[in-house]
């Protein structure tokens, strides 16, 4: 049971590592910021952040892969927002945290 445990503690330290390297982006913080105030689609977050599409859509594929924002189709169209309520913690614990100092 020992070992189960160790590797089970080894595991989430791997997947906390993970999710903090996808946010230590400045263009992925970006655009999580933007889906902080709701639903966007890649044009919209490309025009608010002036990028390309591509770009976007690389780093949202990034955030979807690693459990920080969720997509749904509407017909041609995805919009993407923040997973849960957990990542907009994240966040704003962060945010707190930095002004703090």
């Amino acid at each position: 049971m020992k070992g189960s445990s160790a590797m089970k503690e080894i595991d989430e330290i791997q997947k906390v590592s993970q999710l903090y390297k996808v946010l230590s982006d400045p263009t992925r913080l970006r655009i999580l910021l933007l889906l902080k105030q709701g639903e966007l689609n890649v044009t919209a977050i490309g025009e608010r952040l002036l990028m390309e599409q591509s770009a976007v859509s690389h780093q949202l594929k990034l955030l979807r892969d690693s459990h920080v924002v969720r997509s749904r189709r509407e017909g041609k169209i995805i919009y993407y927002t923040l997973d849960d309520h957990h990542v907009i913690d994240i966040l704003n614990q962060t945010f707190e945290h930095i002004k703090h100092q």
